[in-house]
């Protein structure tokens, strides 16, 4: 059982032996120890400990150890960069949103990265997540760079912002106030270490409009407005990763003519802002016939999607040969079938967003005892959320991504058999999805393209227990 410190004296205790701090700096004095045990007492002292305080001075140790140890949270920009110019072999990396056991289920991908030489993988939490799963990014990347420190994985580690995403009707009716909370959020996420940034203005774009590029007018101008936000913000020696996003997920397929306004457009903005020497973003999302989470049928299992590769193929040969990008980001695809993985590298993807299909199996193979228990739980506080018509597998599978917040502590605490049920399983789908996708041997990619820029962690006081998950709405934006 791991030991929880609720005091700074508690947490010294834990750490003392192991780790020394002379003048602010760390020194590591027992690897073995480090990450025999005292990685596990911090990481959950970090999450669950009373102390607020400790919890955040747990959040600083874990950072720095991290730094020194060599696991180091790092922008994948210019990888995608060298992938725009032709550098690399295809592939297309998974960005894998991690929505419980983040600490278990993020050493499982360290373990399947360090086996197959996986440079190219990232980790990463949505808008949206954050608030249902009780996960603050600085929580979340604490949790992935002790989970690296806890397998020895030793690199670049990448820590994204998934959908950070503007709400049409917030922004309808105040522009200033939505722009306001996405930079708030985006700036709290930078401070944990998220050196990689999905901006998602693409709930704006308003297809009533007669010209592409008045059709995405409102997206274009906020991601240049974000750019320049991230740009102001981001440490020395890192160029952040940013990511736009053309087509809604869920909403009608992308072409390359709202991929030309919209790029056209975005250039042209950050020109009239005096910024057009700005880096701009690495990559476009687009829609391809997905949706997020999958749809499902009424006896809970999941339809199959019609997804269109060429709109990836095109949209992405675009988008590398005229603007220097990586590609295409392909999103709402943890659901689909296993025998589409492998294409995706060969049709210009430079990245693919997988988070419902590992909530999926953490539900499968959960205990009995917690899944009744967390439906429950559901059908008694959600039930609003019931639509007519639909079946109780049909509601749960929606709505079951609001048990894993209030439930997180009973996940974290299973034990050792239900867990690793559990993570045995993820770990074979990340073997296979990291197979499919092409990212075995992409180590030496980041080896020669990423340099390792060790930044402190600026604690920002903002705490999971402050969300109140039934109240929640939730805007699309997690896979």
């Amino acid at each position: 059982m791991c030991k929880i410190a609720g005091s700074t004296e508690e947490l010294k205790a834990i750490v003392s032996g192991t780790v020394t701090i002379t003048n602010g700096e760390v020194v590591i004095e027992n690897e073995d120890a480090l990450r025999g045990g005292v990685i596990d007492d911090l990481i959950y002292t970090a999450v669950f400990s009373d102390s607020s305080v400790v919890r955040e001075e747990a959040k600083v140790l874990i950072r720095e150890i991290a730094n020194e140890f060599g696991a180091v949270a790092s922008s994948i920009h210019d990888l995608y960069m060298a992938m725009g110019r032709g550098e690399t072999k295809n592939f297309t990396t998974p960005a894998i949103n991690i929505r419980g056991m983040t600490y278990d289920v993020a050493r499982r991908a360290f373990r399947v990265a360090t086996r197959n030489k996986v440079g190219a993988f990232i980790f990463e939490i949505a808008k949206s997540e954050i608030g249902y799963t009780y996960q603050r990014p600085s929580e979340y990347a604490s949790a992935v760079l002790a989970a690296a420190i806890k397998e020895g994985y030793r690199g670049p580690v990448f820590i994204q912002g998934d959908h950070f995403q503007f709400s049409a009707s917030a922004y309808r009716e105040n522009p200033d106030a939505e722009l306001g909370k996405i930079q708030e959020l985006t700036r709290e996420a930078i401070n944990a270490g998220f050196y990689n940034i999905d901006i998602d203005p693409s709930t704006l774009v308003d297809y009533s409009k007669e010209s592409l590029l008045e059709q995405q007018r409102d997206n274009y101008i906020n991601t240049a407005k974000m750019t320049d936000f991230i740009r102001s913000l981001e440490p020395e020696g890192i160029t952040i990763s940013i990511g736009a996003e053309i087509g809604h997920i869920g909403g009608k397929n992308s072409t390359p003519e709202e991929a030309e306004a919209f790029m056209e457009g975005y250039s042209a903005t950050l020109k009239e802002m005096g910024k057009g020497n700005l880096t701009g973003i690495s990559k476009i999302s687009v829609q391809t016939g997905t949706a997020h989470g999958g749809v499902p049928l009424p006896d809970g299992t999941v339809a199959e999607v019609k997804l269109d590769f060429s709109v990836l193929d095109s949209i992405g040969k675009l988008v590398r040969e005229r603007y220097g990008l990586s590609g295409t980001v392909q999103h709402g695809a943890s659901t689909l079938p296993d025998e589409l993985f492998d294409k995706f590298p060969e049709h210009n993807c430079s990245e693919i967003h997988l988070a419902t299909g590992f909530q999926n199996i953490m539900y499968d193979l959960a205990p009995e005892s917690l899944r009744e228990e967390i439906y429950g739980y559901i059908k008694e506080n959600f039930s609003s959320e019931w639509k007519e018509g639909q079946t109780e597998q049909q509601f749960l599978y929606k709505t079951r991504k609001k048990g894993l917040g209030p439930f997180k502590k009973r996940w974290w605490f299973l034990d050792s058999e239900d867990k690793n049920r559990i993570l045995d399983a993820l770990e074979d789908k990340f073997t296979f999805l990291f197979g499919k996708l092409n990212v075995f041997n992409t180590r030496e990619y980041t080896d020669k393209y990423i340099s390792l820029i060790r930044i402190p962690y600026k604690p920002a006081g903002r705490e999971p227990e402050h969300v109140d998950v039934k109240k929640l709405r939730l805007e699309e934006g997690a896979d």
